[in-house]
């Protein structure tokens, strides 16, 4: 990267960085710096009457205010934030000082790594901290952080643009307070679960990742090549089907939590790579498993927030069991006064054309059921509430319900308005479950891109026997954000897919040559604000002389200074470039 490139901060603690380096100290040293205190410990443990603890700490340095022979730090450790006085005659006993006066006070910057060994002590203040005996370097930052700044009361330079914090999560955990505890949280509600389904006696399995063919949901696969089976393979939409293989083969009950990958948009609710915990366990039902859900979930909010309730956004939810369970036809009467029952494929698109949905031919009686639960009843459900008897048409993979024709053993739980988990009485007869895909493929052939291919494997392994099983399947970053109070799901990812960063357009430093100009002056040009070469065919030959002559002075670079015929030459030719550049469009 030419230097030219960076900022000034940037340059600068380059600049520091060589010094460092020509006076005998390792910025990045190799040597382990053994501690054996935390922040946060530190000021929980402290008691006045206790004799002096010795500690030895690190940490980020996260501000710095100098008073003569005597400064404070914070430090900024993986547990918090803790004050360090340091002082020239403590960390510098000997006749040279150079460690406090150059080293300290103007080759370190905030945000650079240090190690401190000291004690801790309670300032006049009344501030717990550690006075420091003596200070190590342990890791320079060439970045400067966006530290905020505070000026009567206003905030300044707050790193709070999503954007940004999103796409830089790691300056995004460093300078905002709150986001390390929600992925915290995030941990504890996958180790909780892992808790409960371990404790049931339950196997935590791994299935791949790569498949053959993309089953087990009706979702738009992403697709790669396998170069060595010369094969296309789809990255999975779901563990579903490899997770029954297994019961087949006898295990009593099996969950996997891990990622699934499915083609569509992103939104405030939707990631394509998202984390999803699959458990099916042989000889239960659909109902069982409402009540085995209730149960996991009041346990992981416990776990989480310290009770059964969970305030996200203007509502207050309430995990504590037991949650309503109604039919899906139910609902979809009581929010439209439509009674789905008994109706064709034809007069459910009618209803739901009147109603202004954009359905056509290629949806079939089930997508229309669930194009009106989605657009009228999913979002007012707030409470945890199951709906449940979906029609088999939505639910290739579900056992019939065992007295409604017509509709399927399946539940969904509805949250805030948005699914949380899906779950079934899972279909193990053979010869239904191939009707099934058949017609599925019958969908495909009309237009729906989501719906399941035939896995011919599976259906073989039902043919060798599937116990009676319940499965389920619950979204774990949705069930984090409502677990934490986060209202959009890429504040629970840490690094959540973006759209390809923009970058300002800049003409090659190839491009730059041909008209003339010499690599080292193509980045001058660019630092004086020229990132193509038609910004600068308005120029004065002597105005731009000037300004790259400035930034030639300014940086040090000691570059020969192009005569005013060269830059009129450039511009001649920039010129040219535009207008062969305008007759060709």
């Amino acid at each position: 990267m030419n230097v030219l490139e960076l900022s000034e901060q940037e340059i600068v603690r380059r600049q520091s960085l060589q010094e460092l380096r020509d006076m005998g100290i390792e910025p990045y040293p190799a040597a382990e710096f053994p501690t054996n205190a935390f922040s946060e410990d530190i000021k929980n443990d402290f008691k006045d009457e206790d004799e002096k603890r010795e500690v030895v700490i690190a940490g980020r340095m996260m501000s710095r205010r100098v008073m003569g022979k005597a400064s404070f730090v914070e430090l900024q450790d993986s547990k918090g934030r803790i004050q360090v006085y340091i002082t020239r005659d403590d960390i510098c006993p000997e006749e040279d000082k150079t460690l406090y006066n150059t080293v300290f006070k103007r080759l370190l910057d905030i945000g650079d790594f240090i190690g401190v060994k000291g004690f801790v002590f309670r300032t006049q203040t009344g501030e717990i901290s550690v006075h420091a005996q003596s200070l190590t370097l342990l890791s320079k930052s060439l970045k400067p952080l966006p530290i905020v700044k505070y000026k009567d009361g206003v905030a300044y330079d707050k790193f709070d643009d999503p954007e940004l914090r999103f796409r830089q999560r790691y300056v995004d955990l460093i300078v905002n307070d709150g986001v390390k505890d929600t992925f915290l949280q995030r941990a504890t509600v996958v180790r909780t679960i892992r808790r409960v389904l371990d404790e049931a006696g339950y196997t935590e399995v791994e299935t791949p990742t790569l498949q053959a063919i993309a089953g087990g949901a009706s979702a738009r696969p992403f697709i790669t090549h396998f170069n060595a089976l010369n094969i296309d393979m789809y990255m999975r939409i779901a563990t579903e089907l490899y997770l029954k293989r297994l019961i087949v083969g006898g295990f009593e009950g099996v969950y996997e939590i891990g990622k699934n990958f499915r083609n569509e948009g992103m939104d405030r609710n939707h990631n394509p790579e998202f984390t999803c915990m699959e458990l099916y366990v042989q000889y239960k039902d659909y109902n069982w498993m409402m009540s085995f859900t209730e149960k996991l979930l009041e346990t992981v909010c416990i776990a989480v927030n310290g009770s059964t309730e969970r305030k996200v956004g203007d509502n207050v939810i309430s995990f504590k069991a037991p949650y309503r369970r109604l039919p899906i036809l139910d609902a979809i009467k009581e929010k439209t006064g439509f009674d789905c029952n008994g109706k064709s494929e034809e007069e459910i698109r009618a209803f739901c054309l009147e109603k202004g949905l954009e359905v056509d031919e290629t949806f079939g009686k089930g997508k229309l059921i669930d194009e009106l639960f989605g657009e009228f009843c999913e979002g007012t459900f707030i409470q945890p509430t199951f709906i449940t008897d979906y029609l088999v048409e939505m639910s290739p993979l579900t056992k019939m319900h065992r007295s409604k024709p017509g509709l399927t053993e399946r539940f969904e739980l509805m949250v805030n308005g948005k699914e949380l988990a899906n779950a079934y009485s899972e279909l193990n007869d053979p010869l239904d479950q191939e009707e099934r895909f058949k017609e599925q493929m019958r969908l495909a052939d009309k237009g729906d891109d989501e719906a399941m291919i035939i896995d011919q494997d599976f259906l073989r392994a039902l043919q060798y026997g599937m116990p009676p099983t319940s499965g389920i399947g619950i979204g774990i970053d949705r069930l984090v954000m409502l677990m934490t109070g986060q209202t959009t799901i890429q504040e629970v990812l840490f690094f959540p897919q973006m759209k390809p960063e923009k970058k300002i357009p800049q003409s090659s430093i190839k491009e730059w040559g041909e008209i003339g100009v010499s690599e080292e002056w193509a980045y001058v040009l660019r630092k004086a604000g020229f990132n193509l070469i038609s910004d600068i065919r308005d120029e004065k030959a002597q105005g731009l002389q000037q300004k790259i002559g400035d930034i030639n002075k300014k940086y040090k670079l000691g570059y020969e200074k192009p005569s005013v015929n060269d830059i009129q030459a450039w511009i001649d030719a920039a010129a040219n470039v535009a207008v062969v550049t305008e007759e060709a469009e």
